[in-house]
């Protein structure tokens, strides 16, 4: 049982060094473009969350 263990240990280290051998550094237009999607996903969903916030407050009527 314990050699299962280490050889999925061995596995899981060679599979590691594989992905971070075919990983590459990104480029400053993809930061960029990363940035960009993340921003525009936080700002939806703060509009998300003010619609339904004033949509709650009418209901309510408060």
């Amino acid at each position: 049982m314990a050699e299962s263990y280490m050889e999925k240990f061995k596995s899981f280290i060679s599979e590691s060094k594989r992905v971070f051998l075919v990983t590459k550094k990104p480029g400053w237009k993809e930061y960029k473009l990363a940035a960009k999607i993340t921003g525009l996903g936080i700002i939806l969903i703060g509009v998300i969350g003010m619609i339904i916030r004033v949509i709650g407050s009418l209901v309510q009527g408060t």
